[in-house]
């Protein structure tokens, strides 16, 4: 099957997907609709919506593109966030600010970038008008066209580049100034539409089916995006170039290459920044705590909880090729010094350096018990098991809504003679309140042991803690005592496996899981289980799915969709 070496939109239909991040009549589904049971008789990927670049991915892409590392995008206005993550595409609209903030970083990185470039065309130096020059210019946009759109450029996209080049000679400081012609074809790159999202038509369709396999340059990306969070290296673009990415065993050699590489790590902590809130964990200064109550805290000790959970997460499952009971039953964390002051351990790290710290196994049990969690979902004055509870079961079992909006919750008053359990009681004789709380508190108790700093404690206000809780509407239901036995509890539940099954489908292919996933998570939940639930390995299976392989055939519109598959018939063949 032939892959084409040029797809290109109707600069219109672009645009409109640009605002809208879809295509046609593809909805966006922001629900999460519920998977039924699969039937994979047929190949089934779901919706492939356009998907942008995150702040996170334009600067690591900007700096393996061009070697810029000023990370531009970090002045970007912030990503929306849906289903608790920020790369969900239907969110991610261009507004006229953004829009500005990208002609604006691209003005700068070109401007940075042209004097480099120009060591690739030294016949420019010296005549840029010159016919020795243009050639070195074409093969120039060319070579860094390919890297840039993430696929081969047409020709007429190389002479539209060239013809802007040849337009900023006469910009410059002399008429024969190379370095502003490239500038400018910098900044149309970097602002076109095909830098800035990730286009995908398909592989050419023979039979005329409605499900085409993507290209391998589409498959490039999709990887080097869902396991770096950026652009493809050299051997996923010679892999594409020659058209073995087609197979699913030629996918997956790929995929555990690419796990190898440092940026995989940061991919993950990317995804564990969103789906376990870690990258709020700097909000709660904003609130502080309560100097009366915890003089110990200062707003220092913040990153140092976030690097907790980070470094523990990244050890656990690139070291040890850690499964998901392993992050939830671990007795052992990674601290320095201050961090390990703050849990009260003795004889712990004496640096700064972070190190691998042996915990009291009936106190603590993986990342459910980190002090920086807890202390996120706690209040400046007290704990919080709304909070708490809430977390449990909408981040790791998948489950409950947010509440009515016609509801505004209004904590009990700190009243210091009672525990904070004894003063949430209200919630379950409230009427108003019941329905909910009654799913989320007896989750949340469990974790009364724990301060708002996520210290242990044996009493609250002089009266011994109780710290007994209950999991229902789960398939793990039943009274438990204390976070160390729910989190054992979870690491054994089958829903929380599903849910971090779902929780990845959702952060790497930028989208919820529709009734049309069900067999792509089928076969990642297969994948995960034949691997005892180990994480490295559930990644790999999300490269193999009919979600990430395939998409729905888009109809570009008459003519011009022909033209942009034209240039794809002197092209490897590859299978599908």
């Amino acid at each position: 099957m032939a892959e084409p070496r040029a797809l290109r939109w109707p600069i219109g239909l672009l645009l409109l997907a640009s605002c809208t991040g879809q295509f046609g009549d593809l909805p966006a589904n922001d629900e999460g609709g519920e998977a039924t049971a699969p039937l994979c008789a047929s190949i089934e990927p779901g919706e492939s919506p356009l998907r942008r670049m995150t702040r996170v991915e334009y600067d690591n892409t900007i700096l393996d593109l061009l070697g810029d590392d000023s990370r531009p995008a970090r002045a970007f206005v912030p990503e929306e966030e849906s289903l608790g993550f920020n790369n969900q595409a239907a969110a991610l609209v261009v507004s006229p600010l953004l829009a500005e903030q990208y002609m604006t970083a691209a003005e700068g990185i070109a401007a940075r970038a042209a004097g480099k470039l120009l060591g690739e065309a030294p016949a420019c130096r010296e005549a840029a008008s010159g016919a020795a020059c243009r050639g070195e210019i074409a093969a120039l946009i060319a070579s860094l066209g390919k890297r840039a759109f993430r696929r081969p450029l047409a020709e007429d996209e190389i002479a539209e580049l060239a013809a802007l080049f040849d337009r900023g000679l006469g910009l410059g400081d002399t008429p024969d100034d190379a370095s502003t012609g490239l500038s400018l074809v910098v900044q149309a790159m970097l602002q076109s539409p095909h830098f800035l999202y990730r286009v995908e038509l398909g592989m050419p369709d023979p039979v005329e089916s409605d499900v085409v396999p993507l290209t391998s340059y589409e498959i490039a990306s999709r990887l080097s995006y869902l396991l770096w969070g950026t652009m493809p290296d050299d051997a996923l673009f010679a892999a594409a170039e020659k058209g073995t990415l087609g197979t699913a065993a030629e996918i997956e050699a790929q995929a555990r290459r690419m796990l190898d590489d440092p940026r995989a790590r940061e991919a993950v902590k990317n995804f564990h920044r969103q789906w376990l809130g870690l990258s709020k964990i700097d909000e709660i200064a904003a609130g502080g705590r309560d100097p009366e109550l915890y003089p110990e805290y200062r707003d220092e000790l913040l990153p140092l909880f976030q690097a907790e959970t980070e470094a523990f997460l990244d050890h656990a499952i690139f070291e040890e090729d850690a499964s998901v009971s392993t992050l939830f039953t671990a007795s052992y964390s990674m601290m320095n010094r201050e961090l390990a002051e703050l849990y009260g351990i003795k004889g712990g790290p004496k640096g700064e350096a972070f190190e691998r710290v042996e915990l009291d196994p009936s106190q603590r049990a993986g990342f459910l018990t980190h002090a920086g969690l807890l202390s996120l979902y706690a209040k400046p004055n007290r704990s919080s098991p709304v909070h708490r509870g809430r977390f449990v079961r909408q981040s790791l079992l998948c489950q409950i809504p947010p509440p009515p909006p016609d509801v505004v919750p209004e904590p009990p008053m700190v009243d210091r003679t009672k525990t904070t359990r004894e003063q949430f009681s209200q919630h379950v004789s409230d009427p108003g309140c019941r329905s909910c709380h009654t799913l989320l508190d007896p989750i949340g108790f469990g974790f009364e042991h724990y301060d708002a700093l996520g210290r242990w404690r044996d009493a609250e206000n002089g009266i011994p803690v109780d710290a007994s809780g209950e999991l229902t509407q789960t398939d793990t239901d039943g009274p438990f005592d204390g976070a160390v036995e729910l989190a054992h509890r979870l690491a054994e539940s089958e829903q929380v496996r599903a849910c971090v099954v779902k929780q990845w489908f959702r952060f790497g292919y930028g989208r919820a899981e529709q009734r049309e996933d069900a067999c792509s998570l089928s076969q990642a939940t297969e994948a995960f289980e034949a691997s005892r639930y180990n994480i490295r390995a559930l990644l790999v299976a999300l490269t193999q799915t009919d979600a990430f392989r395939y998409r729905r055939e888009i109809d570009v519109g008459g003519d011009v969709g022909d033209d942009a598959r034209g240039a794809s018939e002197s092209a490897p063949e590859g299978e599908p």
